[in-house]
């Protein structure tokens, strides 16, 4: 389980083909003696195993394999060496709820339509496939690359956002624009919240 508030911005280091899956080897500024085999990181919003974790010429590295439904339902097939993706450790009892309670189980990827910069912030307007545009609601969450965000404006399949400088400076946004995908997870209540709804039909 995490909240969506990213606490660094790690490098991928290199992508290994293994059959149907991909080993990732992700450079860090974690303490590799805090990071257990097993553990579960938010990879821009991808939860993935920890399967090695090691110190290379002086910062962290950890290895984290993605299989083939990961690889077809998020931006990681896209990933190679040089990306930079947004990290998220698992939340621990008595942590800060800081953003909203996000799974890092990746509903599906969006795009970045537009992108305009002023007074050191952006907003960014997302086009997301049209099946989860009903679990965005205006005011609401949603975690775009594993980043806890509140929804501006919705208009059908699109819906705008407004990011701080900190959120720029501290997340891979900064470097993002038109056509980038994201990997989307929508709001845990919403997904609930629609399935009741049906239910009850």
């Amino acid at each position: 389980m995490f909240t969506g508030i990213v606490t660094d911005v790690g490098e991928v280091v290199s992508v290994e083909p293994r059959g149907d899956l991909r080993r990732l080897r992700i450079a860090c500024a974690y303490d590799a003696e805090t990071i257990a085999l097993g553990a579960s990181i938010a990879n821009s919003g991808v939860c993935l195993t920890v399967v090695a974790v090691a110190r290379e010429g002086g910062r962290t590295v950890f290895d984290v394999d993605a299989a083939a439904e990961t690889l077809a339902k998020t931006t990681v097939g896209n990933w190679k060496a040089g990306t930079r993706v947004n990290l998220e450790r698992a939340l621990k009892i008595g942590d800060e709820l800081g953003g909203h309670i996000v799974t890092g189980h990746v509903d599906g990827v969006a795009r970045i339509v537009s992108r305009v910069d002023f007074d050191g912030m952006a907003r960014f307007w997302i086009e997301t496939p049209h099946a989860l545009s009903r679990f965005v609601a205006q005011k609401g969450s949603v975690a775009l690359d594993g980043v806890s965000l509140t929804v501006n404006e919705v208009e059908g399949d699109r819906f705008s956002i407004l990011l701080i400088p900190h959120t720029l400076a501290v997340t891979a946004f900064g470097g993002r624009g038109a056509g980038d995908a994201l990997n989307i997870e929508v709001d845990l209540m919403a997904r609930y919240a629609a399935r009741l709804s049906e239910a009850a039909r």
